[in-house]
């Protein structure tokens, strides 16, 4: 297959690209200095020129806090952008796939949400992603939604590496212990995503490692793996804290877990425990 894959230098993109090549597809990594996607003409340009099989759409806004204040361009980039190269995929007949996010739910449900839930993002983030999967379903015949939580990896900022150096910056630190969710390797992620769109099962999809906790036994985890890793100890305590204790301009789900019905129904496996993942990318990290 050939497959253009935007974003293609972030977090989740750099890893897709690796994915990708390791099963012998010819990819076209694609970043912001290689195309506008909130520019029409070049989307259509770009794809038409290409005629790629499949689109991997990773490239986003992502500054959840940022957005609430910046909202024309979180939608200018998640919703029109998207927007722009869903209509040059159909028209080549590419397939399209749209990675969005468990902010698409207010995080009210004690059980974990099912792909056909109804959203109800509470964030200027939350609304922009959902944006840009209703333009999706509108005006793709050949899409994959997948949906995913609490990203992290060797590539980018993210949680893992920003507890890695406040663990040796910092005595003491607060993190919050009443929002729950599956914290998501790239590496498996990504994986899950080649091995997607080699197939024809369009629909909506929930992607994240198995199992759940919360942001503060995340962290705990993180310290934990990194010391038996290691043999060190971080001087860091960390003390678990609600949200209100916690204030964030854009509000986050509570209760974000997701079911995985969809990817089971259609023969996937299973993504592996999260804290297995943390423990691959923890032992790539402290050996660089």
């Amino acid at each position: 297959m050939k497959v253009l894959v935007t974003g293609a230098a972030g977090q989740l993109g750099s890893d897709v690209v690796l994915a990708m090549e390791h099963r012998g597809h010819l990819v076209i990594p694609c970043d912001r200095d290689e195309l506008d996607i909130t520019d029409a003409a070049a989307c259509s340009a770009m794809i038409t020129e290409i005629r790629p099989d499949a689109v991997i759409h990773c490239a986003a806004y992502t500054a959840v806090d940022r957005a609430e204040s910046d909202v024309e361009a979180a939608y200018a980039v998640n919703a029109a952008g998207t927007r722009n190269l869903v209509v040059a995929c159909e028209q080549t007949e590419t397939k399209f796939c749209y990675i969005s996010t468990d902010y698409v739910f207010d995080g009210t449900s004690d059980s974990p949400y099912h792909e056909y839930d109804n959203p109800n993002p509470q964030s200027i983030y939350g609304k922009t992603k959902h944006a840009g999967e209703v333009l999706v379903q509108t005006l793709s015949s050949r899409y994959f939604i997948v949906r995913t939580s609490w990203v992290y990896g060797r590539h980018g900022h993210n949680f893992v590496k920003t507890m890695l150096r406040l663990g040796r910056e910092k005595d003491y630190l607060k993190v919050v212990h009443d929002q729950v969710g599956s914290p998501t390797y790239t590496k498996d992620l990504a994986v899950f995503l080649v091995e997607l769109v080699e197939t024809d099962f369009y629909g909506i999809y929930h992607a994240s490692n198995s199992g759940n906790c919360s942001w503060y036994e995340f962290a705990c985890a993180i310290f934990e793996e990194t010391e038996s890793l290691t043999g060190q100890s971080f001087k860091t305590k960390i003390n678990p804290c609600t949200t209100e204790e916690y204030p964030l301009p854009a509000p986050r789900p509570q209760h974000s877990v997701m079911g995985h019905m969809a990817l089971l129904s259609n023969g996937f496996r299973e993504f592996r425990h999260w804290r297995e993942g943390l423990r691959e990318l923890l032992e790539e990290l402290l050996t660089e």
